[in-house]
Order: structure tokens, then sequence, then C-alpha cells
């Protein structure tokens, strides 16, 4: 792959990525409530959630899903659903810190990967910008299969290590809020953010190109 292309669709991806959205407020409400121990839980869904979103766009199925009304219309609204849902159990959950680390209950060590992984992999905007945003980096008089490798690659890195910047940086944060009363607005801020989030995408049109 041409290393000036791959250095336009690094920088690109990585301007993308700093965007905040349902995925960055996910981990950032995890690591306030839990500390910065969650993101080893987060962060491996977020990479699970871009592969999978990635690689079903690259093998075609994201043009499908651009394609058709009524495809896109219900990943997106399963989306926004699972993001509100989120919300209100931020919003309902107990405003104290965590008394044990996040690693030793694995349950709720499994929970927090599954429900970043969901979020992650049904963000219908991010599948339809890969069809119409990647392809502008692919050179069809090279190997295919090897150039989509290195993108996936790349934005997979990519999007772990910025879920890993706003874990640390909410988790050094919540130091700063131990007392009940600000975990609750802590709380639930980020639990509305989340439902405003959901709300946003379920309301949001399909734009491709």
């Amino acid at each position: 792959m041409d290393l000036a292309l791959w250095l336009a669709f690094t920088a690109a991806s990585a301007f993308m990525l700093a965007i905040p959205g349902p995925t960055v407020m996910l981990v950032a409400s995890y690591a306030m409530a839990r500390g910065r121990e969650s993101g080893w839980a987060t962060v491996p869904g977020v990479a699970l959630g871009d592969l999978l979103a990635m690689t079903v766009s690259l093998l075609g199925a994201g043009v499908v899903l651009a394609a058709s009304a009524d495809l896109f219309t219900v990943m997106k609204l399963a989306g926004a659903g699972y993001l509100v849902w989120l919300g209100i159990q931020l919003w309902r959950s107990k405003p104290e810190l965590a008394s044990v680390p996040v690693g030793t209950g694995r349950r709720d060590k499994l929970r927090m990967f599954s429900n970043a992984f969901v979020v992650t992999a049904l963000n219908p905007k991010g599948i339809v910008f890969f069809v119409a945003f990647v392809p502008q980096f692919v050179d069809p008089s090279r190997p295919i299969v090897m150039q989509c490798f290195i993108l996936i690659a790349t934005f997979v890195i990519l999007g772990a290590l910025n879920a890993v910047f706003w874990a640390v940086m909410a988790g050094t944060m919540r130091n700063r809020f131990s007392s009940p009363r600000a975990l609750r607005i802590v709380n639930r801020l980020g639990g509305s953010a989340m439902i405003g989030a959901g709300l946003l995408t379920a309301l949001t049109r399909r734009s491709v190109g």
C-alpha cells in the first residue's frame, strides 16, 4: 500500500475518531464510575466492535445497508434504543465509587465489554461512513485484500488508542468526584448525554456520499 495514501487515511481516521460519539460517552461514563481499570473491559469491546463494523462494510454488507432504507432504519433504531437503555441504567446506578477493582468482577467486566462492543458495532453512521470513506484510500491497481487488512488494522488500533485515552482521562478525573452528590451528577450527566445521543441517532436521516 502506498505510504502517502496510508498516512492520509491515518490522519483522516484520527480526526474522525477525535470527535466524541456514543462509544466515547460509554467508555468515559464507565471510567468515571468504575475507574481507569474499566478500560481493560471497554477498550477490547470497542476494538472488536470497530473490527466487525469495518470488516462487514468492506465485505459489501455495508453497501446494502447504505442502499436499503429499511435495513438502515432497523439498525439505526436498534442502536438508538440500546443507547437510551444504557443511559437510563446509568441514571439509576448508585452514586458511589466502586468498592473493589473492576477487574475482579468477571460478570461486571463482561457486561462492560459487551456494552462497548454493541454500541460500537451497531453505530449505523459508522458503517455508512466506512462505505463512503474507505474506498477512497484503496488503490485498485494493487492487491485489494492486503490493503483492506492494513486499513482495518490501522482503524482498529486508532479506535482502541482513542478509547484508552478517554478511559484514562475520565478515570483520572474520577478522583476529584468522591462525594455521592458529585457522582450522582456525573452519572446523570453521562446518562443524559447517552439518552440524547440515542434520540439524535434515531432522528438522524440517512446520508451517504
